[in-house]
């Protein structure tokens, strides 16, 4: 049986304090590694919380000391660790999830849809490409927060050889408490759409400017049930198990994929159906 072992990291940020976040991250995570889990995730800006001063906090991707403590932390720990940091690539500054792997190899998704609510979209540029990982025979699309309200973009697209695109969506996010409510609820129909269970990741605490964050980071399998589900504004550290065998028995048993739309992104990142 193929199971991904899945950790979700829930905690509070120190503003602006790569450094801090960082030890404070290494003590939450103790002893945690290949022999208790396959892939830790941590919240998204989880260096600096979300914060709009990219001119001051993004890192220069090749020098990031940020990005180098999640490779040592991979390496270190045997498995996956993964979650958004702010950098500056290209001459361009992303809020880029960053999959690092214990090989010291990395993937990287940079956040397609920015937060203008919060000008994101002003002090952010926009990520171009779907990205999907592999792990554990997990194929697995990444996320960062305000991507999981656009249903096309995280949507199952189906090839001639085969009907799922991925098995699991992963969401790392900083969604704050007053929108707790659509956070859960779209982590759920994520799952249900798509045939897929969805990791969902978030903060609890307060930022610099007050706001609240609730949690509910949540494990979900593929029929829309939380395999996590932790009470909110608690910190936490907890990993769930992930069955492909167990999956992919529901796929065949509960095949809705059948009756999708055909469905298709083109470059732009538009939507056509046929």
């Amino acid at each position: 049986m193929s199971e991904l072992r899945t950790t979700l990291v829930q905690c509070d940020l120190r503003w602006e304090d790569p450094e801090a976040n960082c030890r404070m991250l290494e003590a939450t995570l103790g002893e945690l590694g290949s022999a208790d889990t396959d892939l830790i995730v941590l919240p998204e800006m989880f260096a600096t919380g979300f914060t709009m001063n990219s001119r001051e906090m993004a890192e220069p991707m090749e020098h990031s000391a940020t990005v180098a403590w999640m490779q040592d932390q991979a390496r270190q720990r045997g498995c996956v660790i993964t979650g958004s940091v702010a950098v500056t690539a290209s001459g361009e500054h992303y809020n880029r999830l960053v999959w690092a792997r214990p090989d010291g190899s990395m993937l990287s998704y940079d956040k397609r849809h920015l937060f203008r609510m919060a000008g994101e979209h002003e002090r952010y540029a926009m990520g171009d490409d779907r990205v999907i990982v592999e792990l554990k025979g997990f194929r697995i699309l990444l996320s960062v927060c305000y991507d999981l309200r656009f249903p096309v973009w995280l949507r199952q697209q189906a090839s001639s050889d085969q009907h799922f695109e991925y098995d699991a969506l992963l969401c790392v996010a900083n969604w704050p408490a007053p929108r707790r409510h659509a956070w859960r609820v779209l982590l759920q129909a994520r799952a249900i759409e798509n045939l897929c269970p969805v990791i969902g990741v978030n903060r609890v605490g307060k930022d610099a400017k007050g706001l609240g964050y609730a949690g509910d980071s949540m494990l979900i399998d593929a029929r829309g049930e939380p395999l996590i589900d932790e009470p909110r504004d608690q910190a936490f550290v907890m990993t769930g198990r992930l069955s492909l065998d167990e999956l992919q028995a529901f796929r065949e048993k509960f095949p809705a994929w059948m009756d999708a739309d055909d469905f298709t992104l083109d470059e732009g990142a538009t939507a056509s159906c046929d």
